[in-house]
């Protein structure tokens, strides 16, 4: 089952926000997290904010047997070309943004319950949210090294774009490039 995301989900979507960026949010939260704080307690924090983008209210999760699964959060794009990320190990990042479409900020599935379609039906419910939205492109970024994702994505008519070397870092598990993909929905309609 998926369901809209709850406050008292931000826990597991903390976890699950953290398996999905490869260590980016690791950085990110270990840079915002007091003396002694553990980083999975800033993230949960954050997706409990109600007035940001990276909020529960952005999320859906994967429930089975009463459990939180699985999550995705995505959100419209809307690129602020004035700003510039000063951070280098987040400035890659910031330069992959598809402005005017539905970005799938993060998706991912605990390791034993993957492989049951739940990805398959997460990324179909983002295209539904893109469209209910009048947006007509996905776009979302993952680490060239991340073959599976990336296959994943590609068999869902996902494209690269353009892409970015990432800047090497203890937490952050890839290194090479990382990709934007987009996926247009106008021309998938337009061959239906």
């Amino acid at each position: 089952m998926i369901r809209v995301a709850r406050k008292e989900d931000c826990g597991k979507i903390a976890a699950l926000y953290s398996i999905s960026s490869d260590g980016v949010s690791d950085y990110i939260w270990t840079q915002l997290a007091g003396p002694g704080e553990d980083i999975h307690d800033v993230g949960r924090r954050r997706y409990e904010r109600e007035d940001s983008l990276f909020s529960y209210r952005n999320c859906v999760v994967v429930v089975e047997e009463g459990k939180v699964v699985g999550m995705l959060v995505a959100f419209p794009m809307d690129v602020d070309d004035s700003y510039e990320e000063t951070d280098p190990v987040l400035a890659p990042y910031s330069k992959l943004e598809e402005d005017g479409s539905y970005y799938l900020c993060g998706m991912a599935l605990f390791p034993e319950y993957r492989g049951k379609g739940h990805g398959n039906a997460l990324l179909g419910l983002a295209e539904q949210h893109a469209r209910d939205r009048g947006l007509t492109k996905l776009s979302l970024i993952v680490f060239e090294q991340n073959s599976g994702a990336k296959r994943l994505y590609d068999r869902h008519g996902y494209r690269e774009v353009a892409r970015e070397a990432v800047v090497p870092h203890p937490l952050i598990h890839y290194t090479g490039d990382a990709l934007l993909m987009v996926k247009n929905l106008s021309s998938v309609q337009a061959g239906a």
